[in-house]
C-alpha cells in the first residue's frame, strides 16, 4: 500500500506557481474593501491535527473572514447552548443561494447555519447580554480558534452592516416569525462584526484543524469546544458549506469546506489536518477560483477526500 503523501513537505510554493496565471472569477464588489482587493494575492496553509505547520508565500497577508465564520459561529452557539442551537436553526442543504429569503416552511428557523439567515442567528445565541458582549464573545471564541489574538477591521464591519440590506431583511422576517430574540439591527450588527474579523491563511488553517482535532486546537492545546460539537459544525459543511454547490463540492473535492466573499476557504479534514486558501477572484457561486481548484489538487495528491474508496 502506497504510503499517504506527507502535508508538511507538500510543496505549497510549487501549487501557488500554478494558480497564480489562473486568471477566472472577480473580485467582489459588495463592499469598497472587498471591491479594492488584490486580484493576484495567492496564499496556502496546511495545518496537522498534532500541530505541524507548513505555508507559502504571503500566507500571513490578511483578509477579513467574511462567510468562513460561519462554521465557527455555529461552533461558539453550540458550546454556549449546550447544544439548544440545534433546535434554534435546521441543518438541511437549501440548493438556493447564501442569502437567499427563505426560511422553513412552518417552523419559521433558518434553513441551516451556513447561509446568511442561520449565521445572523447563531451569531445572537452565543453568551452576552447585548450586542457588544455578544461580539467581544465571538471575537475571543474565534482568537481561541486560531491560536492567536485577532483583530476586527471597522471599516469592513461598518459597510457590512450599512449596506447588508438582504441581510437586515432576513432579520426582520426572523424576527416576525418569532425565531429572533434580539432586534434585527442587533443581530446584524454582530454578525457584520463577525465577517470583519481579519485572518491569514495559517489562521484559517490552524481554525480547520482545531475542528478537524475534535475542538482540541492543536497548537495551544486549548479545547475550544466539545469533540461532539466539532464533529456537528464538520458535518454541517460537509452538506452545506458551499452552498448550492456543495454536492458538486463534495463530489470533486471531498472535504468539508466554507467558503467566504473575501476569497477565502477553510477545509477541515476530520482526523488529519486543515488548509486554508485566500486568493479573491470568485466564481459565480461566491467561491474563490483558485481557492476551488487547490482544493481538488490537495485533495488528490494528500489523498484527502472523505469518500475515497481503499485499496482494491
Amino acid at each position: 500500500m502506497t504510503p499517504r503523501p506527507d502535508p508538511i513537505t507538500y510543496d505549497l510554493d510549487a501549487l501557488r506557481a500554478r494558480l497564480v496565471p489562473e486568471t477566472d472569477g472577480a473580485v467582489d464588489q459588495s463592499i469598497p474593501e472587498l471591491a479594492r482587493a488584490d486580484p493576484s494575492l495567492v496564499a496556502l496553509s496546511i495545518v496537522t491535527i498534532d500541530g505541524a505547520k507548513n505555508a507559502s508565500e504571503d500566507s500571513h497577508v490578511q483578509v477579513s473572514i467574511q462567510s468562513a465564520v460561519k462554521p465557527f459561529l455555529f461552533a461558539l452557539a453550540l458550546q454556549d447552548t449546550g447544544g439548544e442551537a440545534l433546535d434554534r436553526v435546521g441543518i438541511e442543504p437549501t440548493g438556493e443561494a447564501f442569502d437567499a429569503i427563505k426560511l422553513e416552511s412552518g417552523t419559521g428557523r433558518p434553513p441551516n447555519p451556513m447561509v446568511n439567515a442561520g449565521a445572523l442567528l447563531t451569531a445572537s445565541l452565543v453568551d452576552g447580554a447585548d450586542a457588544e458582549a455578544r461580539s467581544a464573545r465571538i471575537l475571543g471564541g474565534l482568537s481561541a480558534f486560531a491560536g492567536r489574538d485577532l483583530e476586527m477591521d471597522v471599516d469592513v464591519a461598518e459597510n457590512e452592516h450599512l449596506l447588508g440590506d438582504r441581510n437586515h431583511a432576513l432579520a426582520h422576517l426572523m424576527r416576525a416569525e418569532g425565531t429572533l430574540a434580539v432586534s434585527a439591527d442587533d443581530a446584524v450588527a454582530v454578525y457584520a462584526q463577525a465577517c470583519a474579523t481579519l485572518v491569514d491563511a495559517h489562521d484559517l488553517a490552524l481554525m480547520g484543524a482545531t475542528l478537524a482535532a475534535g475542538g482540541r486546537n492543536p497548537v495551544t492545546g486549548v479545547h475550544v469546544v466539545s469533540r461532539e460539537v466539532a464533529r456537528d459544525v464538520i458535518s454541517v459543511m460537509a452538506t452545506c458549506g458551499v452552498y448550492d454547490g456543495s454536492g458538486r463540492w463534495m463530489r470533486q473535492v471531498g472535504v468539508p469546506a466554507k467558503s467566504g466573499v473575501s476569497g477565502v476557504i477553510v477545509l477541515s479534514a476530520p482526523g488529519r489536518l486543515g488548509a486554508a486558501v485566500v486568493s479573491p477572484p470568485l466564481d459565480e457561486r461566491g467561491t474563490s477560483v483558485r481557492g476551488h481548484i487547490a482544493s481538488e489538487v490537495l485533495s488528490t495528491d494528500l489523498d484527502l477526500h472523505s469518500f475515497r474508496a481503499g485499496p482494491a
